[in-house]
C-alpha cells in the first residue's frame, strides 16, 4: 500500500502540459441554440452573487472552456459534471490520470465517473515534491529580487543622492548662537508708593514675545538688508544652488530665506529668548547677530517709552497746576498786605495790644496815686486835678486803641477785619503750598516708577565668532532622509496590499 504524501498547500500554478501531449479541446456535441438560452435564463433566475459568477468563470478557464458569459460558464461546468463554485486548490498532489496525460474533457452531456484515489510511486512523489520546492524557491528568489529592486529605487537611491549632496555639494554654513532675557529695573523708592506701581512677570513675558515677533518680521529683514546687505550675502556664487538666494529674488523670497536662517525661539518656562543666525561665513553670522540684538534693544525702549511718558506727563501737569495756584495765592496775600498797609496782622495786633497794656498799667498807677492823695486829710487840689486829667486822658487813649481793633475809624477798616482777611489769604497760601508739596512727591514717585518700568536687554549668552561650520549635519540629515523614504515606502506598500486584498475579495 502506498501512502499519499502530506504536503502543505501553496499558491502554485497548475503545471502546463507539454507541447507533445497538449491536444486541442474536442468540440462539444452540437446542441440546439434554444436549449442553452433556456438554461442560461434558469441560471439567471437563481440569483447568483457576483463573486460566484467570477469563481465560475475562473473554473471554466482553468478547465479549458471558453464561455460566452459568466452564466454560460456555470452552464458549461454543470454540463461537464463539475462544481462551478468549487474553490481552486493550491496544491494537487494526486491528479486525474487523463488530465495529467493532457486528454480532453468529456463532451457535454457525457457521463463521467467519479475519480478515485490515484496511487503514486515513491519516485513520483519525490519528484513532485522537488518540483514544488523548486517552484517555491524560484518564486521566493523572484519576490526577493523585486523587493530589493524596489528598496534600492525608492529608498537607497534617494538616500545616496541626499548623502552625496550633504557630504559633497552642500556649502558649509556657520551658526552664531546667543541668548538674552528682557528684565525690568527694580527700585526701592517705588515701594514707598504703596505698591500701586508694582510690576509683574507678565509684562516682561509680553515684551519678550513682542521682541521675538519683531525680530522674525519682514521689517527686521528689510532693516538688516539695508544695514548689512542681507540679500547679497546669500546670493554669492560659492553657495550651493539649494541654499543660494536667486539674484532677482523678491522681498518675499528673501523673507523665506530670512526665516530659515534666522531662528528665534522663546522659552516660556525660563523667559529666555534664544537666537541662532546661520550665514556662509563666521564673521557675517556674528555681525548679523549683533545687529539683531541692537534692533531688539531699540524695540524694548520704544515699547516702554510711551508708558513712561504717560506717567510723567500726568505728574508734571498736576505739579504745574498746583504751583500756579500757589503763586496766585502768594500774589493775593502780597496784594492784600500792600492794600492794608499791614505786613503781619498778628504783629500789628500784638503791637496795639502792647500799647493798650502799657497804657492800662500807667492808668492803674495813676489811680493808685490819686487814691493815696485822696486818703490825706488835706490833699493838694492841683495834684488831684492833674491826676484825674491824666486818668481821663489814659482811659480815652485805651478806649481808642481798643476800638481801632474792632471798629472802623475815619473810613479805615478795623484791624480785626484786616487780620481776618490776611489770615484767610495766608491759610489759602499754606494750603496751596501743601498741594505743591504733594504734587512734587507724586511727580517724584512717577519718575521712580517710570525708571522702574524701564526694560533692558540682559545677555546671558554673548555671540561668539564660530570657528567651525555647524551645517549641514551630513550624517543626521542623511539618516533622516532614510527614515522618511522608508516610512513613505512602508505606507505605500501597506496601502497597495490592502487594495489588492479588497479587489481579490
Amino acid at each position: 500500500m502506498t501512502t499519499l504524501p502530506k504536503a502543505k498547500k501553496y499558491r502554485v500554478r497548475a503545471p502546463k502540459a507539454s507541447a507533445e501531449t497538449e491536444q486541442p479541446e474536442p468540440a462539444a456535441k452540437p446542441t440546439k441554440k434554444s436549449d442553452p438560452v433556456e438554461a442560461i435564463k434558469q441560471i439567471e433566475a437563481e440569483g447568483l452573487t457576483p463573486k460566484q459568477l467570477r469563481l465560475a468563470r475562473r473554473n471554466a478557464q482553468r478547465h479549458g472552456l471558453e464561455p460566452a458569459s459568466d452564466y454560460d460558464a456555470v452552464r458549461m461546468l454543470r454540463n461537464h459534471d463539475l462544481d462551478p463554485f468549487e474553490a481552486p486548490r493550491s496544491l494537487r498532489v494526486v491528479r486525474d490520470a487523463k488530465y495529467q496525460e493532457g486528454k480532453d474533457l468529456p463532451a457535454e452531456g457525457a457521463a463521467r465517473s467519479a475519480p478515485g484515489p490515484q496511487l503514486l510511486t515513491t519516485d513520483a512523489q519525490a519528484e513532485s515534491i522537488r518540483a514544488i520546492q523548486r517552484d517555491i524557491v524560484r518564486r521566493r528568489r523572484r519576490n526577493f529580487a523585486l523587493l530589493v529592486m524596489r528598496l534600492c529605487f525608492f529608498i537607497l537611491l534617494p538616500t545616496m543622492l541626499a548623502g552625496y549632496y550633504f557630504y559633497t555639494v552642500a556649502t558649509p554654513m556657520y551658526a552664531t548662537k546667543t541668548e538674552f532675557v528682557i528684565q525690568q529695573s527694580e527700585s526701592s523708592g517705588a515701594r514707598g508708593g504703596g505698591g500701586l506701581f508694582s510690576g509683574t512677570g507678565m509684562a516682561t513675558q509680553l515684551d519678550s514675545l513682542n521682541v521675538q515677533g519683531y525680530l522674525q518680521s519682514r521689517e527686521a529683514m528689510l532693516r538688516l538688508n539695508e544695514d548689512l546687505d542681507f540679500k547679497s550675502h546669500y546670493q554669492q556664487e560659492h553657495i550651493d544652488p539649494i541654499r543660494r538666494l536667486p539674484a532677482d529674488a523678491s522681498d518675499e523670497k528673501a523673507y523665506k530665506f530670512y526665516k530659515r536662517n534666522v531662528r528665534i525661539s522663546y522659552d516660556t518656562t525660563e523667559g529666555i529668548v534664544k537666537m541662532e543666525i546661520i550665514a556662509a561665513d563666521a564673521e557675517t553670522s556674528k555681525a548679523f547677530a549683533l545687529a539683531l540684538i541692537g534692533y531688539a534693544e531699540e524695540r524694548i525702549d520704544r515699547l516702554t517709552e510711551r508708558m513712561r511718558e504717560d506717567q510723567m506727563r500726568g505728574a508734571r501737569e498736576h505739579f504745574a497746576e498746583a504751583e500756579a495756584q500757589l503763586r496766585a495765592a502768594q500774589q493775593e496775600f502780597l496784594t492784600l498786605q500792600k492794600q492794608k498797609s499791614v505786613f503781619d496782622a498778628d504783629a500789628e495786633t500784638g503791637r496795639v495790644m502792647g500799647q493798650v497794656s502799657s497804657f492800662e498799667t500807667e492808668l492803674t498807677e495813676k489811680r493808685l496815686t490819686l487814691q493815696q492823695l485822696l486818703s490825706n486829710p488835706d490833699p493838694s487840689a492841683a495834684r488831684v486835678n492833674g491826676l484825674r486829667s491824666d486818668i481821663a486822658r489814659l482811659e480815652g487813649i485805651i478806649a481808642e486803641l481798643r476800638s481801632s481793633l474792632i471798629e472802623e475809624i475815619d473810613g479805615a477798616e478795623s484791624l480785626a477785619s484786616v487780620l481776618a482777611e490776611l489770615t484767610i489769604s495766608e491759610m489759602n497760601m499754606e494750603t496751596r503750598q501743601a498741594m505743591v508739596t504733594a504734587a512734587l512727591e507724586e511727580m517724584e514717585n512717577a519718575r521712580v516708577e517710570a525708571n522702574r518700568q524701564t526694560r533692558f536687554l540682559s545677555m546671558s549668552v554673548n555671540p561668539i565668532l564660530p570657528d567651525e561650520a555647524a551645517y549641514p549635519r551630513a550624517f543626521e540629515n542623511t539618516f533622516l532622509t532614510l527614515l522618511i523614504f522608508s516610512g513613505v515606502y512602508l505606507m505605500i506598500s501597506i496601502t497597495a496590499a490592502v487594495l489588492r486584498e479588497q479587489l481579490a475579495g
